[in-house]
């Protein structure tokens, strides 16, 4: 009876155990184990492994290899953001690209518009940060930028940010503005290429299949110069005298050279020039009661 006891007791822990461990703003299916990182990067299992919509459509197009998945974790995006995000991403799921197919982000789900059900979220206009409708479609773009460049397929057209962005490495963001900035790649494969994408709490997840395995593609960056950030003073009568708070924190500008090493199967290896990405600085604001 006691060994009973101990046994559901142990499994009592366990399972209190992973509820502590699994973030809030995150609703995890328990059939199938998600990677949840806390930074941005590749990931290989993913939240629609049992989805029977994905699984369809993925049966349909033959296309049952994962080329590469990418998931972008934002922590400071405001709620109509994250609905921004995660509406793009329903949008994009299921696109089949042909061979020398070129995808456009902007043709596939703009414009941003309230029509088709975005908000008004915090978007770089030039300098400045202000709220514009579609504001967070850009970490669509920076995460199919990531996607694509470690399926190793041909970037056609991509634009870095004003400033920098906290939520990838400097030279791995993408942009987007309809009628102005796109992003691009084209299917330089001998097969359909299938996308599919899902937002969770402050995690975007986009993955793009095929029939082939692509090489081994890992980023490489340098920074050519560095540009230091200003700090800007704004008064806040709701502190105590002499109190100081940081509202935003700033970034550094900087010039960035980036390029991709790929390496086949065989071990030999190549370089790609992926550019080089001139970020202005973001500004320090903080507020201060004199």
């Amino acid at each position: 009876m006691k060994k009973k006891l101990y046994a559901i007791l142990a499994v009592a822990i366990v399972l209190i155990s992973l509820l502590i461990l699994i973030p809030n703003d995150v609703e995890v299916n328990k059939n199938i184990e998600i990677d949840i990182p806390d930074v941005s990067g590749t990931v290989n299992n993913l939240p629609w492994a049992d989805n029977d919509k994905f699984l369809k459509a993925q049966k349909e197009n033959g296309t049952h290899v994962l080329m590469a998945a990418y998931c972008t974790v934002f922590n400071d995006a405001s709620p109509s953001e994250e609905f921004n995000v995660h509406l793009a991403a329903n949008s994009i799921a299921g696109i089949v690209i042909e061979p020398n197919e070129v995808f456009s982000q902007n043709s596939a789900i703009g414009p941003y518009d309230e029509e088709k059900g975005y908000k008004a979220g915090q978007s770089y206009i030039g300098s400045e940060t202000t709220d514009t409708v579609g504001g967070g479609v850009c970490k669509v773009a920076t995460t199919l930028y990531n996607a694509s460049v470690y399926s190793n397929l041909e970037i056609v057209e991509r634009y870095n940010h004003f400033m920098p962005v906290s939520y990838v490495p400097y030279g791995q963001d993408a942009t987007v503005s309809y009628g102005s900035k796109d992003f691009k790649f084209k299917n330089n494969t001998e097969f359909p290429i299938f996308i599919w994408a899902e937002g969770i709490g402050n995690r975007l997840y986009i993955s793009l299949y095929g029939k082939e395995k692509p090489p081994s593609v890992e980023w490489n960056h340098k920074i050519l110069n560095r540009i230091q950030a200003s700090k800007v003073y704004k008064t806040n009568p709701n502190l105590a005298k002499g109190e100081e708070r940081v509202r935003v924190e700033g970034m550094e500008g900087a010039s960035v050279e980036s390029w991709v090493t790929i390496t086949n199967s065989d071990g030999k290896t190549k370089a790609k020039h992926m550019g080089i990405s001139q970020y202005w600085p973001m500004s320090h604001v903080v507020e201060r009661n004199k």
